[in-house]
């Protein structure tokens, strides 16, 4: 007889991971800051300086709050979806990778993930592994 297993629940929405997916995704591709203070502005620069860090990032002061305003349900789960998609893990590991995340719990979740190499490749990789997608919320069309 098969077994089927019910998917686990997930206390943060498909389209928060995919929101963070995609501004994690702007986030890391930010280059290194080569000339602190250029003394000109973006359009005199070829827009170049928009693709560095510099240290009043919108993009990553968005993905902080964003986080930071995730209660405390939601944040654990996307630290375990984090771990989940790094580890190559499977859905017989969600329970122990919430558990986990729960005990590590902090006000540290922006922080920890945005210092993730890769988090948002992470977040997608777990997420279809609860047979859910992103490419709709990356096109726009969801």
């Amino acid at each position: 007889m098969l077994k089927f297993e019910a998917t686990p629940p997930l206390n943060i929405s498909s389209d928060k991971v995919c929101f963070l997916v995609v501004k994690g995704r702007e986030y890391e591709g930010k280059d290194e800051l080569t000339e602190p203070d250029p003394g000109s502005n973006a359009s005199d620069d070829r827009m170049t300086s928009v693709l560095e860090e510099h240290g009043d990032d919108p993009v990553a002061e968005e993905l902080k709050s964003f986080i930071d305003d995730l209660n405390e349900d939601e944040q654990i789960d996307l630290i375990a979806l984090a771990w989940l998609g790094r580890d190559g893990g499977s859905l017989d590991d969600w329970a122990t990778l919430r558990a986990s995340a729960t005990d590590a719990h902090n006000q540290g979740t922006a922080s920890y993930l945005m210092g993730m190499p890769l988090f948002p490749d992470y977040l997608e990789e777990a997420l279809s592994l609860f047979g859910k997608s992103c490419l709709e919320f990356e096109t726009g069309h969801m």
